[in-house]
C-alpha cells in the first residue's frame, strides 16, 4: 500500500485479494462506463433523496452532488460566498443577498431569488437552527430576480454560521416549485444547480445511482475549501455502487473494478500491507460522534427516571471497541458538543466515559416503577458503522434490568422507521444509534439532538422549553466566559434530561486508488475537484 500525505488526511498503512461479486459484475456489464467514471462504495445504500425529510448522511452526500448553497464553510469553519455574495446592515438586522452571475437549474431554468426564498422556508421548517431563525425574522423575501433579503428582529451573531452549516440539514436551493413541497412530505423531482446531475432512470435503490458533470454549471474562482470555493469537477460521471460485504468491497477497489470506499472496517485494515495500488487514510480531521436516541413519546422512555436509567447503564469504552475494535481510531469522550472543540466540558458525564453505574440505574428503575415494558432497539445489519452498537447497548441495558426487544433492520428501513410515532409494538420504536461528524454537534445550534420543539424537532421529539431557552441564552452572550457559562448549563441539562446518550468519538479509514488525487479532505465525502488519471 502506498504512503501518502494529503494536506488534511492522515495515511495508515494495508490490503487486499481476489475478484470482484457477481452483483457488481452484473451491474457493471449493464453500464458502459468511461474511464472518467468515479465509482465509490458509500458508507450506506441511497434510498431516501430528500435531504430537508431526513438527516441520514448518505442522503446529505447525494444533495451535495446535485444541490448547491447560498452561503459555505471552509477549512477554516469560516462561512463563504458560494451561490451569492451578501452585505449585512450597521445594526445587524437586514441582510441582502446578491445570486452570482451563471446560476442555472438543470433543468435549464435560470435559479432567481424566488427559488432561494422557498428553499429557506422549506428547510427552515425542519432545521434547529433554521427554527430560531425563523422566531426573529421579520421578513424574508425577494427584491428582483437576483436579490434576497432577510429581516430579523434582532441580530442573531451566529446567523451567516447557520446558513453556512455543512451538515446537518444545509439549506440546499432547489426550484421554487419543488421547494413548495410541504417539509412534511418528500419530493419526487430532483432538480438542483449543483456540479453534478441526478440520472434518475440509473437510479436504482439496493444497486447504485449515478451522477453526470452538469455541462452548465460555472464555478467559483476561490480554490475548493472544504464546502466552499470553486467546485470544479473533472470526471463525466460518478457512480455509487451499493456493496454491503467490506470483503467485497475491498476486492473490487483491489482490482480496480471501483476506485473509492468511504468506510473500511478496520479489522480489515492490515489486509491493505503491501498494495501500492490502494491509498489508504483519515480524511474526516475530526471524526464522528456515536450516540443512542430515545423516543420521548412512549413508554419506557417517556419517563425521564427511565431515560436517566439507560444513560446509567451505558459505558463508553465497550461500544466504541465494538465499533472500530483498535483504539488508534477511537476514544472516549465526556463533551456532547466534541472533544477538542471550544464547547468540550465534561460535566456530568462520569458514568458514561467510566464503567458506568448499573447499580444506580437499577435503583431508577425501581423508583420509576418500570413494569418490564420492552424497549425495542432498532439494529441496522448493513452498515459496518451502526451495527455494534445496538448489540453493546442491549447487554448494558439489561443487565440494568431493562427487557430488551432488539430487531435488526437494513439502515434504510431504520431511517424510514424512526420518523414513525406508532406505538413500539405497532411499527414504532423507543431507541436507535446513528452518528454525527463533530462539526454538526459542535454548537447548541447545528446539533438537531438538542430541539427540544416536540413534534417540530428531531427523531425521538422531546418536548423541552428549558433546552430551547438555553439556546436563546447562548445566541445572547456578550463573552466567550458567558457562552462556556450557558455551554456547560446546557450539558447539565442534557444529561438531565436525556436528550441523547453520548457515546465517544471515532473515525474511520477510506480508501481510494492512488490514481484518484486531488480529493478534499472534508467531513463530507464531495466529488468535484478530484482527478482519476489512468493507470
Amino acid at each position: 500500500m502506498q504512503f501518502f500525505k494529503p494536506t488534511q488526511s492522515r495515511p495508515i498503512l494495508r490490503k487486499f485479494k481476489y475478484g470482484l461479486a457477481a452483483s457488481f459484475i452484473a451491474l457493471s456489464a449493464s453500464h458502459a462506463w468511461s474511464e472518467t467514471t468515479l465509482t465509490a462504495v458509500m458508507h450506506s445504500d441511497l434510498r431516501m433523496l430528500d435531504p430537508v425529510i431526513t438527516t441520514a448522511h448518505i442522503t446529505r452526500d447525494h444533495a451535495y452532488m446535485i444541490y448547491d448553497v447560498l452561503v459555505a464553510v471552509d477549512e477554516n469553519f469560516k462561512p463563504q460566498p458560494q451561490m451569492a455574495d451578501w452585505e449585512v446592515s450597521d445594526d445587524g438586522k437586514v441582510y441582502t443577498f446578491t445570486l452570482r452571475d451563471g446560476l442555472k437549474f438543470h433543468d435549464g431554468a435560470p435559479v432567481t431569488s424566488a427559488d432561494v426564498v422557498a428553499s429557506l422556508e422549506r428547510w427552515a421548517k425542519r432545521d434547529s437552527g433554521g427554527q430560531l431563525v425563523m422566531d426573529i425574522t421579520d421578513n424574508l423575501k425577494a427584491g428582483d430576480d437576483k436579490t434576497i433579503v432577510w429581516t430579523l428582529k434582532e441580530p442573531f451573531a451566529p446567523f451567516l454560521d447557520t446558513l453556512a452549516k455543512q451538515s446537518a440539514l444545509p439549506p440546499f436551493i432547489m426550484p421554487a416549485r419543488i421547494a413548495a413541497t410541504s417539509a412534511d412530505t418528500a419530493i419526487t423531482e430532483h432538480i438542483g444547480s449543483g456540479p453534478f446531475k441526478f440520472v434518475a432512470e440509473e437510479f436504482q435503490p439496493g444497486v447504485g445511482v449515478t451522477y453526470a458533470k452538469f455541462e452548465d454549471y460555472v464555478p467559483r474562482e476561490e480554490p475548493a475549501s472544504w464546502m466552499a470555493g470553486g467546485k470544479v469537477v473533472n470526471v463525466d460521471k460518478v457512480r455509487w455502487v451499493t456493496m454491503t460485504d467490506a470483503q467485497t468491497a475491498a476486492n473490487a477497489l483491489m482490482s480496480g473494478e471501483i476506485d473509492y470506499i468511504e468506510q473500511v472496517p478496520v479489522d480489515l485494515v492490515p489486509l491493505f500491507d503491501g498494495d501500492d495500488s490502494v491509498v489508504l487514510e483519515q480524511r474526516d480531521p475530526l471524526g464522528y460522534q456515536t450516540m443512542g436516541r430515545l423516543n420521548f413519546k412512549h413508554a419506557p422512555f417517556d419517563n425521564p427516571d427511565i431515560r436517566r436509567a439507560a444513560l446509567l447503564a451505558m459505558s463508553q469504552e465497550p461500544v466504541l471497541a465494538a465499533l472500530m475494535a483498535d483504539p488508534n481510531y477511537y476514544h472516549t469522550c465526556g463533551a456532547i458538543f466534541g472533544c477538542g472543540t471550544p464547547n468540550a466540558t465534561d460535566i456530568g458525564s462520569e458514568s458514561l466515559v467510566g464503567a458506568g453505574n448499573v447499580e444506580e440505574a437499577k435503583k431508577l428503575l425501581e423508583k420509576a416503577g418500570y413494569d418490564g415494558t420492552p424497549v425495542v432497539l432498532m439494529q441496522p445489519t448493513d452498515v459496518s458503522s451502526l451495527s455494534p452498537q445496538p448489540v453493546v447497548a442491549a447487554q448494558q441495558l439489561r443487565a440494568a434490568g431493562f427487557k430488551v426487544d432488539m430487531q435488526p433492520m437494513d439502515w434504510q428501513t431504520l431511517v424510514g422507521r424512526r420518523a414513525s410515532k406508532d406505538e413500539p409494538s405497532k411499527g414504532g420504536w423507543n431507541m436507535f444509534f446513528t452518528n454525527w461528524q463533530i462539526p454538526e454537534i459542535a454548537t447548541p445550534l447545528n446539533s438537531v439532538m438538542l430541539n427540544g420543539r416536540g413534534d417540530q424537532g428531531w427523531f425521538g421529539w422531546p418536548q423541552d422549553d428549558k433546552i430551547e431557552a438555553l439556546k436563546k441564552e447562548y445566541i445572547a452572550a456578550k463573552t466567550p466566559e458567558e457562552q462556556k457559562a450557558i455551554i456547560e448549563k446546557i450539558q447539565d441539562h442534557t444529561f438531565a434530561n436525556v436528550l441523547y446518550i453520548p457515546l465517544g468519538e471515532y473515525n474511520p479509514p477510506q480508501a481510494r486508488r492512488s490514481n484518484v488525487v486531488d480529493m478534499i479532505g472534508a467531513p463530507v465525502p464531495v466529488f468535484w475537484n478530484l482527478k482519476k488519471a489512468e493507470e
